[in-house]
């Protein structure tokens, strides 16, 4: 059944569903659910893959332990998704530092998963059980991917259901008595398919503050949160198939002390043509509507200080992409996206009392759109790539208004000028294919970053520190170049070696201003540099996966900012590692162990508080029972190593202790 392009809403089912004619006289119609295919030239970057084999045996089951494994990854602070503030769930890659904004672009089936507010990405509602494959490329220029890519990309491709099977899910308890319930149906319909998952996680949660630090209102960082998602693929011709998805996802955490609730959800919903034919092209729109509240408690008196009730924010966007046809040698992209951001910050302030003393209200508009063009030549072992984007930014509609409780008298009312202009950007490189498994790269980019609605218009308070906004932030600037060498002389060894040098001009960091007072500010520039090691070893039965970053990475500042010259930014450590050994003597059966080393970092701009280093060791063992039934067994921190994840001048919080998983995985292909 061929069904026309003008009917995609209405005949999606019937696309599923309906028997081809076609089918029976020619070649089966192939649904993949992806993407155009990579272009040649994809391997003159810096890219680390991960098949679905490893995205299933995470000792945590959470997609940031997974991508943690790359080394030089890293989110704003140490916690993962159980116990970290959701707004503090910035991505970035290389040492790059942050404010908790994700510097590292994550797209999902092409989708950017930032929140529009804030710029975190939403782990919780990423289960890696749905994913397919994940391919990290560390570095920024964003070419066709989008604008923000400063610290690289991350692409996260959801499974078909051939990956799948038709039924799978999981049920574990640990030994706190803390669950995880996944489930997803992913059957064959007619020549597509159609994937239903949910998963859902609670538990009374672990001890953030020490023993020493704790009081009456001392809590354990208990959560609760579920996701589900739907997705449907069909194809509409012979060579176009249409992808459409939806997900909804709410998490609710305690962090600390009893009462500091935290809160994030999210609608999300997009459609994807691909077309496979002589003109490629891939057409996607996404809508996301997302929310966040806060509510902190005072550290002193343990009382409500401020409760940041509502932050409700809408993403649109879209991609074209076209690949005229232009001989074999050649790979040309043309395309445009667009990404529209727009939050409002509803929230209240209170004395000591209980009485509310200041109602803030705060937010705004970015829009960006972005037109580019990208060319891979191939001569023959050599391939060269090279691309330019162009973006059109705007900063509009940005306020900050305060007034007394009771609303009748304006304390502030700040009304920001709109800002405007274009930026442009480039990537390319070379990557020679010399024989014998060795391949030389080289590759040079630049990229470009807006300040979030948070980071221009947000303050907020991790108590007793007091961040500022600042709406007159611009945009962050990248450029950098990378050398590589793979090396692969047989399937079962591929080694490879990175040198980069990487300049975040315009970086925006929080800046020490006063005593428990900073400031959202543009830093001269971070700049980066350092190797970045890989090794991917396949003897038989057993794998061995490893990945070591070395970076130098300090804060360029001169002026008023002259104190943090020259010292390393936030949250950055010098080295990060992760190994995975991992034994599969039959279908079905995986033992694996990841020994994981953080090096040693700073929690503050002006290096005072630091966080020492961290070396865990994770487990995992999956063991088939009967029939479609498997034990699934998992350890987390197995030697219990104290990871400090915050350090506010001797006020500590601590990360995951050790915690050990039982239960029951069941497949139905």
């Amino acid at each position: 059944m061929i069904c026309p392009r003008y009917w995609i809403a209405p005949a999606l089912a019937g696309c599923l569903l309906a028997p081809s004619v076609a089918q029976a006289e020619d070649e089966p119609i192939v649904v993949t659910g992806r993407g155009l295919e990579q272009t040649p030239a994809t391997p003159a970057y810096d890219v680390v893959r991960i098949d679905r084999e490893r995205i299933t045996a995470t000792a945590s089951g959470r997609i940031e332990d997974l991508l943690s494994s790359v080394a030089g990854f890293q989110q704003f602070r140490r916690s993962d998704s159980r116990s970290s503030n959701p707004s503090a769930q910035g991505v970035t890659l290389r040492a790059l530092g942050g404010n908790a904004t994700s510097r590292a672009l994550v797209l999902l089936d092409g989708v950017p998963m930032a929140d529009p507010m804030f710029g975190y990405i939403p782990f919780s509602a990423i289960a890696p059980e749905r994913l397919g494959a994940v391919r990290v490329t560390r570095g920024g220029g964003s070419g066709a991917f989008g604008s923000g890519a400063v610290a690289g990309t991350i692409e996260l491709t959801s499974a078909n259901a051939q990956e799948l099977g038709l039924f799978s899910g999981e049920a574990l308890v640990d030994d706190r008595g803390e669950t995880t319930l996944s489930g997803t149906l992913a059957p064959e319909l007619g020549q597509g398919f159609a994937v239903v998952s949910g998963r859902w996680d609670r538990g009374q949660g672990f001890w953030t503050t020490p023993r020493s630090q704790r009081v009456p209102a001392s809590a354990k960082a208990k959560y609760d949160s579920w996701s589900t998602s739907v997705r449907a693929v069909a194809p509409l011709t012979d060579d176009i198939e249409i992808q459409a998805r939806g997900l909804l996802f709410e998490d609710n955490r305690v962090l600390r002390f009893a009462g500091a609730l935290t809160s994030a959800s999210g609608q999300d919903a997009s459609i994807r043509l691909v077309g496979r034919g002589d003109w490629g092209f891939e057409a996607l729109a996404y809508v996301q509507a997302r929310d966040f509240s806060n509510t902190v408690i005072s550290s002193t008196n343990f009382t409500k200080t401020l409760d940041q009730r509502r932050t409700p924010s809408t993403g649109l966007g879209g991609k074209l992409e076209l690949r005229p046809p232009v001989g074999e040698a050649h790979v040309l992209r043309l395309g445009a996206d667009l990404r529209i951001g727009q939050a409002e910050l509803q929230e209240e302030g209170y004395n000591t009392t209980g009485a509310v003393t200041v109602r803030r209200r705060a937010g705004g508009r970015n829009t960006d759109i972005g037109l580019f063009v990208e060319d891979d030549w191939t001569l023959g072992p050599v391939v060269l790539t090279a691309g330019v984007r162009a973006d059109r930014w705007t900063i509009r509609e940005g306020f900050l208004r305060e007034t007394n409780a009771a609303g009748t008298t304006v304390q502030l009312n700040n009304v920001f000028a709109d800002r405007q202009g274009w930026d442009t950007s480039f990537r390319g490189g070379a990557v020679w294919n010399a024989g014998g498994g060795l391949a030389l790269r080289a590759a040079g980019y630049s990229g470009i970053r807006m300040p979030t609605v948070n980071e221009l218009y947000r303050p907020f308070v991790v108590f007793p520190v007091t961040t500022r906004a600042n709406a007159a932030l611009r945009n962050e600037e990248l450029r950098g170049f990378d050398l590589g060498i793979d090396f692969a002389p047989s399937p079962a060894v591929t080694l490879s070696v990175t040198a980069f040098t990487n300049k975040v001009e315009n970086a925006i960091a929080n800046v020490t201003i006063a005593a428990n007072t900073r400031q959202r500010q543009n830093v001269g520039a971070v700049r980066a540099k350092g190797l970045e090691f890989g090794a991917a070893l396949r003897l038989g039965t057993v794998s061995l996966d490893g990945s070591l970053a070395l970076t130098d990475a300090e804060v360029q500042a001169t002026s008023t900012q002259a104190a943090l010259d020259g010292l390393r930014p936030a949250q950055t450590p010098k080295i990060a590692a992760s190994a995975t050994l991992a034994w599969r003597p039959r279908p079905g059966w995986t033992l694996s162990t990841t020994l994981r080393h953080v090096g040693a970092q700073f929690e503050d701009d002006l290096q005072v508080d630091s966080l020492r280093a961290a070396t865990t060791l994770d487990a995992f063992v999956e063991l088939p029972v009967t029939g479609p039934f498997s034990l699934i067994l998992r350890a987390e921190n197995l030697t219990d190593t104290e990871i400090v994840t915050r350090n506010q001048a001797g006020s500590i919080d601590l990360g995951i202790p050790r915690t050990l998983w039982a239960g029951v995985k069941v497949r139905v292909k």
